[in-house]
């Protein structure tokens, strides 16, 4: 694993990220935290008191729950896409390992996504569905959808480094799985012919597992859970394969 010094960049690169995302602006970082409280009560009078619904119980927060996830991938696979590009003089300048790069950049997108969270567990909890035993199925469920993002972001920001039409292929991507994942819609709406696919979508994986011990107060599905876990793994130690063999050529493209 990385030494001391490279944690210590890794720390200052997540950091970086974080703070340039609000450089110049009069409330600095304190958006990060307006932003999830203004969605969140926009979600929650919006889907419980207009577009209500007796068909998914807790519907603001079925909706909710589904699109912090969502755009934190979305997010965090498009940042980390872009990161080794956007951090050339830095990989050229600097002998560090190439991946501590895209996974500082999906990192800094973890605080982010931490904020959202929290106050996600905040509302569920004053809906009265309370907190229960399977909470602490949460950080592994979280972890493993974290290690797949940055396994998808390790090969295309290899990709990026040579063609760099790789970030729009990468939102085309990411707005085919959004129409692909349960976010507005209840997993049994889907035919039941195409449902196995579906939990093999590692970010409908990752929702459905996520409103299983939050909404309905019980353990994920097994099945979910293996084939997430065998999905997350998956793609970390196929990007970290294939960034190895593209990474040797990067200061030639960068």
């Amino acid at each position: 694993m990385w030494n001391g010094d490279y944690r210590f960049l890794l720390r200052n690169l997540v950091a970086k990220d974080f703070k340039v995302r609000y450089r110049n602006m009069s409330l600095g970082v304190l958006w990060s935290l307006l932003n999830p409280l203004v969605m969140l009560a926009v979600y929650l009078f919006v889907f419980a008191k207009i577009f209500k619904t007796t068909a998914i119980p807790h519907f603001a927060l079925y909706i909710l729950s589904g699109v912090i996830l969502f755009n934190f991938f979305n997010l965090a696979w498009i940042v980390g896409t872009c990161s080794v590009v956007d951090n050339a003089n830095l990989i050229k300048r600097v002998p560090v390992p190439r991946e501590i790069v895209p996974f500082a950049s999906v990192l800094s997108n973890c605080l982010h996504l931490a904020i959202q969270l929290a106050l996600l567990l905040v509302a569920v909890i004053m809906s009265g569905l309370g907190v229960n035993i399977y909470w602490f199925y949460l950080p592994i469920i979280w972890a493993l959808g974290i290690l797949f993002i940055f396994g998808i972001s390790l090969i295309t920001a290899g990709l990026h480094v040579y063609l760099r039409d790789t970030r729009y292929v990468v939102e085309s991507f990411c707005l085919i799985v959004f129409w692909f994942t349960p976010i507005f819609y209840l997993l049994s709406f889907v035919p039941e012919q195409y449902r196995a696919l579906y939990i093999w979508n590692p970010i409908a994986a990752l929702i459905i597992a996520t409103r299983s011990v939050l909404l309905d107060g019980q353990a994920p599905a097994m099945d979910v859970m293996v084939k997430f876990t065998l999905v997350s793994v998956g793609a970390l130690a196929l990007g970290m394969f294939l960034f190895r063999q593209m990474k040797s050529r990067f200061y030639d493209y960068l």
